[in-house]
């Protein structure tokens, strides 16, 4: 252990003895050493070192903090406790914000996470109730109306970093090109019967897999990805060919006769 030394109170200073029983009292089996040093915390207020002799705890020391009250003539002791030596402490990890510590899929049953004002994923949409109904009830009607039949309404769009971000993120996983089930499939999904492609500027490199037995049912797949699943592999149909019956003609079957 290494601590900077500072000049303690005289009556402290001079506790070594009492310090040292107030030690032993709370080592119990731990063992309680040689005193190593006294330091100063504040006015009044000092810490006796001494060496912990248990084999189990090489370089750590006792502490043993003291005060004096003003004008009083002896040290009272505040406090007992086992340090590590300072090759062996254990440190917390720098904190890092909840924000910066949220990984990809960390969003539980019940959980909310909020999304800033300025994510830059996302735009302002367009809900009709930018229009006044005051103005022109019928013109305001039909927006609502049309603007429900194009799958708007929504307050917030994916924005060009936002779908610039998903496409990265998709193409660079599983789900994309570049991986082992891809490169050992027949074809690719964009000729398969079970992919369903996705609308909007993402559709032109990903859609849904639909087949129940593959591992990407339910799941965004780039038209490149491939797997076994693929609806053009259809399963060989082998005719079943019996043998042509043999007529014995030599042979005489004896139950005939009883």
């Amino acid at each position: 252990m290494s601590l900077v030394a500072n000049k303690p109170d005289a009556t402290i200073a001079e506790a070594v003895a009492q310090a040292y029983d107030a030690a032993h009292a709370t080592a119990a089996d731990f063992g309680v050493g040689a005193h190593l040093w006294c330091n100063a915390d504040s006015e009044r207020i000092a810490t006796h070192y001494f060496a912990c002799t248990h084999r189990a705890y090489p370089g750590w020391a006792w502490a043993v903090t003291m005060t004096r009250a003003p004008h009083a003539r002896s040290a009272t002791v505040d406090e007992v406790v086992l340090l590590p030596a300072e090759e062996m402490v254990l440190l917390a990890p720098p904190w890092i914000p909840w924000s910066e510590r949220l990984q990809p899929g960390d969003i539980a049953p019940g959980m909310l996470l909020p999304t800033p004002d300025n994510d830059p994923r996302l735009e302002p949409g367009f809900t009709g109730g930018e229009l006044l109904p005051d103005d022109d009830p019928a013109e305001w009607s039909l927006t609502r109306t049309l603007i429900a039949e194009l799958g708007l309404g929504r307050e917030r769009l994916l924005s060009v970093d936002g779908r610039t971000q998903a496409a990265q993120r998709w193409l660079a996983g599983q789900n994309g090109p570049d991986n082992q089930i891809t490169r050992l499939a027949p074809s690719n999904c964009v000729t398969c019967g079970f992919f369903l492609r996705l609308s909007g500027t993402l559709g032109r490199v990903f859609g849904v897999c639909a087949n129940e037995y593959s591992p990407f049912d339910a799941r965004v797949v780039s038209l490149d990805h491939g797997c076994g699943g693929h609806s053009d592999v259809v399963e060989e149909e082998r005719e079943i060919t019996t043998p042509a019956p043999i007529y014995d003609t030599i042979g005489i079957d004896k139950n005939i006769f009883d």
